[in-house]
């Protein structure tokens, strides 16, 4: 439980219909700005939950990083946080847990669903010549150097404003341009997530006339959600023989929502429609604060109580002729003094990469 509006409802709707106290679950960090403890205490006092707040530090997770990383059949950092809360979970006594994965997916949780509808009005931009497009994208990324300023380039320069193009832009943590620099082999794989686009939500799909938001929330469910999210829940929680269900994926639940227009599930803030659904069980500073997101405080363990652990699996993937080590050294110190352009993500990515290979002793 994060304290979020997601999981929160879950509890609410839980303590509805179970004749005992349920059991809640949130971890929590010493580093203020990442941790959610307090709302997840808030939600855990108005009902009564037996609640166990897992305070973990770095030291602690360097402990249980060996099997979880030994739990991967598919290298993956999105897990990791699952498999620490799952453990908790089973040590005592709970055998199925539930989580609020898919409120984000459904009611337009994520940031990508703001920028989809903003871009609707923004299509008069391909008036202007590519090059033109290419020479603002440039002077952005000159000017403003960021993970952000990569991806506002990349979308505008792309052949057309449709959702196909410029939403896989949204989920990729290596940009072609640097998954081009990283690799030795420069020719790139067909983009799955853009194939799955056009063959599913173009304008002329027959039998997929559904509102616009839902069809951003069919590419969410069937790319990220489906290959990751679910994924890593799934083999984390299994990790610890612990079965996680998600409500809100109900298959009859998800068919309603996506029916439903546009101007309902967001007509002025993310997932509205949820929160005025759930007024009565969830207090103002749960429904009305910021979304954080269960995100581990990797920008800062990564250079402090991880950096051996992140510069040892590095140099072995250095080592493999598949990757520019040149490029791999590169970028590690870049983030290292805090180059805006190169997120903690972009390198852990690369961490877990080089840990599964090695690992299960595979060459690249």
């Amino acid at each position: 439980m994060s304290g979020g509006i997601d999981s929160s409802a879950v509890v609410a709707l839980m303590s509805e219909v179970s004749p005992n106290p349920i059991k809640t679950y949130n971890v929590s960090f010493a580093e203020e700005e990442f941790s959610e403890a307090k709302y997840a205490r808030i939600i855990a006092e108005k009902y009564k939950t037996d609640h166990t707040e897992i305070k973990l530090t770095p030291k602690d997770f360097l402990q249980d990083l060996p099997a979880a990383m030994k739990a991967m059949d598919h290298p993956s950092t999105d897990g990791l946080n699952t498999y620490v809360v799952s453990k908790v979970t089973k040590q005592t006594g709970v055998t199925m847990a539930l989580s609020g994965l898919g409120g984000d997916e459904l009611f337009a949780g994520y940031d990508i669903f703001h920028r989809a509808i903003n871009l609707l009005d923004k299509k008069w931009m391909y008036s202007f010549p590519l090059v033109f497009r290419k020479a603002v994208g440039k002077s952005l990324q000159l000017f403003k150097p960021s993970v952000k300023s990569d991806k506002i380039t990349e979308t505008i320069t792309q052949k057309y404003l449709e959702l196909p193009f410029y939403y896989p832009i949204n989920r990729q943590i290596l940009n072609d341009n640097l998954v081009k620099n990283l690799l030795n082999k420069k020719v790139l794989p067909e983009n799955e997530v853009f194939k799955v686009g056009i063959e599913n939500i173009d304008v002329d799909t027959p039998g997929f006339n559904v509102p616009f938001l839902s069809k951003v929330s069919f590419l969410e469910m069937n790319t990220y959600m489906q290959n990751v999210l679910l994924r890593d829940v799934d083999q984390m929680s299994m990790a610890s023989a612990l079965e996680v269900r998600v409500p809100f994926l109900d298959h009859t639940f998800v068919e309603y929502v996506y029916g439903i227009p546009d101007k309902h599930k967001f007509p002025y803030k993310p997932k509205q429609l949820l929160v005025d659904s759930m007024a009565d069980f969830l207090p103002k500073e749960i429904s009305y604060r910021k979304k954080m997101g269960f995100v581990f405080p990797w920008k800062h363990w990564m250079k402090n109580e991880l950096k051996s652990f992140c510069e040892e699996n590095l140099n072995w993937l250095k080592k493999q002729d598949y990757f520019n080590a040149d490029a791999i050294e590169n970028n590690w110190q870049l983030f290292l003094k805090g180059d805006y352009r190169i997120a903690w993500a972009r390198m852990w990515h690369l961490v877990v990469l080089a840990n599964w290979l090695k690992e299960n002793k595979i060459k690249a």
